[in-house]
C-alpha cells in the first residue's frame, strides 16, 4: 500500500493504530454445537454421497471457490430444490459480468419457499403496538393461493412488475409470494420513503399493479400513505390497480378513493373468490427475474438492480443453513424494512422451512426492550439487527438476557456496517455467553453476505468469521494484485448465483460494468475497504469510496465511529474528509451529543485525545463540529460521500438524491457550510 511521507502534523510515515482488542478470542462452538450444524450435517452427506472428505471450514472454502459447478450443483442436491435442473453445466459461462448459470433449468422461488405443510406457524408478525398475526404453513399457502389468483385477474403476467409499499407484515411476504409464483417480479419499498423516493425507483420499471398501506406506525405515532401513493400513481402511466392493505383503519377503501387512487380496490377484493388451496407455480428460467432491489440512491437516480429466481434461491439457502445455520425447528427474526435486501433474506427463511419473525416498528418503542421481550415471546433462535442497535443498548448500559429470558437464542447476527469489538464483548456479556455472533457484510447488489459467521468457528471481536462459501472474496492493492493482513479493495474474483442478472434499462450493460466491473477488469469491485486475516476472517474499515486519505495513508471511517462508540458524550458521527486528489483539504468529525451536552473545548480534547491513543494521531480530526443528527439513507447508513461533495461546494441535487434520505433537513448544515 502507498504510505506517504509525513504531514502537517509531522506524524511517522510508519505510525499505525495502536493496539486494540480485534482479534480477542469470544467465543467458540461446544462439541454439541458442531456436531448438530447444518454444515456438519452437509459435509457428512459430502462424503457419503460424493466421496469428498473436507477436514474443516477452510478446506470448505476453498473447494467451493475452487470447483464452483460441484460445490452450487452440491447445494441444489442437499437443499433438495425443487424444479428441473435440465442436462446443462451449472457454470455456461464463468466471464464477469455476463456469467450464465445452469442455463436449461426451470425453477419457482415461492414454490420452494412453501413446500412445508401443517399446522405450524410459518409467518409470526408483531407491530409496535403488540398486534400479533400468527400464519400457519398452510393457511400461508392458501393466502398466497389467493393472492396470485387476484394479481391473474388484474392482468398481471409473467416478467410483469408488482410494487408494494407495505411495512414489514404478513401481508408483504403473501404479496410477494404471490408475484413470485406467477413469474411476475416483485419490487418493495418501506413506507416510510417520500412520494419522490418512491417515484424514483417505481417509475422506472413501470409496474402494472402497486399494493400499499392506508398507513403506518412509527415511534408511537401514526402517518397517512394515501397521498404519497396517489403521487407515485400519477407517474406510473400503465398502471392497471392499486390494491391498499387496511393496516390502520377499516375505513381504508374510502380513503383511498378520496385520495384519488387509480382503479383501486382493497386487500380483501384481490384475496376474494379463489378456493384453491395451493398456488399454481409457474417455473422460469434459472436468471429469469425474481425481484428488483434499489442502490441507495445517496449519489444520483437509485440504480434498479434486478436478481434471478435460480440465483437467489442458492445464495439463500447456502447462506441460510450452512452459515446461519437455520431449519425447521428455527425461529428467525431481523430488524429491517422491506426497502432492505436483508428484508428478502429474513423472507428466505421460508426456504429452510424455518419460521420468520416480523417486526414492524421502530426497536425503541414502547422501549428499548421491546426486541428482547419479542425475541422470549417468540422463541427467537436467530436475532439480527444493525450495529447502531446494539451499540446503543450497550451505551445505555441494558443487560437484555436480565430482562427477557433469551435462553432459545443460539444466533446474533449484525449488520448494517462493521460491529465494533466492545460491541462484540457486550452480545456475550449482556445477551447469552454460548451463541454464535455472525457480523455480515454484504450488499444489495449480492442480496447476501460476502463475509460471515460459521457455527464450526470460534468468534473474535471485531472481525467476520470467514468468507462465505462459493464467494472468491479478495483483498486487492491499487494494481490488482492480492494482498493478506493488509487494507485493500474487497472484491469478488469468480462470478456468484446471486450477482445481478442486469440493471434495469442498462440494455448495452455498460452501467453494469462501470458500477462493478471498471476498476479491476473482469473481477468485481465491492466498493468496501477490508483486511482479510491470515486465519481467513475478515475486518471490514468502511466504504472505499469514502475512505479517509492522511499523508498518503488511507484510513477507514469505521475505526474512528467504534472509537466513538465507547464515548459516554457521543450518540452518532460522522467523519468526512474534504481532500481530493488535487486539492488538499480538512478531516473533520460532526458528532451528536447527549441531551443537553454542548461541545466546549473540554470535550474537544477529550475525543481528540482519545482518538490519538485509541487509534493513531493521524486519525485526529482537524476540526470537530457538533450537529443536531447525522444523515442516514432510509436503511441507516450514513450519508458520507454526499455530505463530502455538499461540503466541496456541489449543488444539494447533483450531490444527493434526497429520496434516499430518511432525514432530509439534517443535511442543511452541510449545505450552508460547503465552501469550493
Amino acid at each position: 500500500m502507498a504510505v506517504g511521507h509525513g504531514n502537517e502534523h509531522g506524524v511517522a510515515p510508519d505510525a499505525g493504530p495502536k493496539a486494540d482488542t480485534r482479534g480477542h478470542p469470544l467465543w467458540a462452538p461446544s462439541p454439541e454445537r458442531v456436531r448438530n450444524a447444518g454444515v456438519t450435517a452437509y459435509l457428512s452427506w459430502l462424503a457419503a454421497e460424493h466421496g469428498r472428505h473436507l477436514a474443516d471450514a477452510e478446506a470448505l472454502w476453498r473447494w467451493s471457490v475452487e470447483d464452483l459447478e460441484g460445490f452450487w450443483n452440491s447445494i441444489w442436491d442437499f437443499c433438495a430444490i425443487e424444479g428441473e435442473r435440465g442436462d446443462g453445466p451449472a457454470l455456461a459461462d464463468a466471464r464477469m459480468p455476463g456469467a450464465r448459470w445452469f442455463p436449461t433449468a426451470r425453477v419457482n422461488y415461492a414454490e420452494n419457499a412453501l413446500t412445508r405443510h401443517g399446522p405450524a406457524p410459518a409467518v409470526i408478525a408483531v407491530r409496535e403496538d403488540a398486534t400479533t398475526a400468527v400464519v400457519s404453513w398452510d393457511e400461508l399457502r392458501r393466502d398466497v393461493a389467493a393472492a396470485a389468483a387476484g394479481l391473474r385477474r388484474l392482468g398481471v403476467n409473467p416478467g410483469d412488475r408488482v410494487c408494494a409499499v407495505l411495512p414489514n407484515c404478513v401481508h408483504a411476504v403473501v404479496a410477494m409470494l404471490a408475484a413470485t409464483a406467477i413469474g411476475a417480479v416483485w419490487s418493495s419499498c418501506s413506507p416510510d420513503f417520500g412520494p419522490t423516493g418512491l417515484a424514483d425507483r417505481f417509475a422506472q420499471i413501470s409496474p402494472t399493479v402497486l399494493i400499499g398501506v392506508d398507513g403506518y406506525t412509527f415511534g408511537g405515532k401514526s402517518f397517512d400513505t394515501l397521498g404519497a401513493l396517489a403521487r407515485v400513481a400519477e407517474r406510473i402511466p400503465g398502471l392497471r390497480a392499486t390494491v391498499v392493505v387496511p393496516y390502520l383503519a377499516t375505513d381504508a377503501l374510502e380513503r383511498a378513493h378520496a385520495a384519488h387512487l387509480p382503479a383501486v380496490l382493497s386487500w380483501e377484493d384481490l384475496l376474494a373468490g379463489c378456493d384453491d388451496p395451493v398456488p399454481a407455480f409457474h417455473r422460469v428460467p434459472f436468471d429469469a427475474p425474481l425481484w428488483i432491489l434499489y442502490s441507495s440512491g445517496s449519489t444520483g437516480p437509485p440504480r434498479p438492480i434486478v436478481q434471478g429466481h435460480g440465483g437467489i434461491l442458492l445464495e439463500h439457502l447456502k447462506s441460510l443453513v450452512l452459515h446461519l445455520d437455520l431449519g425447521p425447528d428455527d425461529r428467525f427474526l431481523w430488524v429491517t424494512n422491506t426497502g432492505w435486501m436483508m428484508w428478502n433474506l429474513l423472507v428466505s427463511g421460508l426456504l429452510a422451512g424455518t419460521t420468520v419473525v416480523l417486526y414492524d416498528g421502530s426497536p425503541k418503542s414502547p422501549d428499548p426492550g421491546a426486541l428482547w421481550r419479542l425475541a422470549e415471546a417468540a422463541r427467537v433462535t436467530c436475532f439480527g439487527a444493525s450495529p447502531g442497535f446494539f451499540s446503543e443498548c450497550a451505551q445505555a448500559g441494558r443487560i437484555p438476557r436480565a430482562e427477557a429470558d433469551l435462553s432459545a437464542i443460539r444466533t446474533v447476527g449484525s449488520t448494517g456496517s462493521p460491529l465494533s469489538p466492545d460491541c462484540s464483548a457486550w452480545v456475550y456479556e449482556a445477551v447469552g455467553s454460548d451463541l454464535m455472533l455472525s457480523s455480515i457484510s454484504g450488499g444489495t447488489e449480492i442480496c447476501t453476505a460476502l463475509t460471515l459467521g460459521m457455527p464450526t468457528l470460534p468468534v473474535y471481536a471485531g472481525e467476520m468469521g470467514m468468507r462465505g462459501l462459493g464467494c472468491a472474496v479478495a483483498t486487492f492493492d491499487d494494481d490488482g494484485k492480492e494482498i493478506i493482513d493488509e487494507v485493500g479493495e474487497l472484491v469478488v474474483t469468480s462470478p456468484m448465483p446471486s450477482m445481478p442478472v442486469f440493471l434495469w434499462g442498462d440494455e448495452d450493460g455498460s452501467l453494469m460494468h462501470a458500477s462493478y466491473f471498471s476498476t479491476y477488469e473482469g473481477v468485481w469491485r465491492h466498493g468496501d475497504w477490508a483486511r482479510l486475516t491470515p486465519r481467513g476472517s475478515m475486518l471490514i474499515y468502511g466504504r472505499s469510496d469514502a475512505t479517509l486519505n492522511r499523508g498518503g495513508v488511507r484510513i477507514g471511517t469505521a475505526e474512528v465511529y467504534q472509537v466513538l462508540e465507547r464515548s459516554t458524550d457521543v450518540t452518532d458521527s460522522l467523519i468526512i474528509d474534504t481532500s481530493t486528489a488535487d486539492l488538499p483539504g480538512e478531516l473533520v468529525l460532526y458528532v451528536t451529543l447527549v441531551d443537553g451536552e454542548v461541545l466546549d473545548d473540554s470535550v474537544i480534547q477529550t475525543l481528540r485525545t482519545t482518538i490519538r491513543n485509541e487509534l493513531s494521531p493521524r486519525h485526529v480530526p482537524d476540526r470537530i463540529e457538533q450537529i443536531a443528527e447525522v444523515p442516514h439513507t432510509h436503511n441507516g447508513k450514513k450519508l458520507e460521500v454526499p455530505v463530502k461533495r455538499l461540503l466541496m461546494g456541489e449543488p444539494l441535487e447533483q450531490a444527493v438524491s434526497l429520496g434516499a434520505v430518511a432525514n432530509p433537513e439534517a443535511l442543511l448544515p452541510f449545505i450552508q457550510s460547503g465552501t469550493r
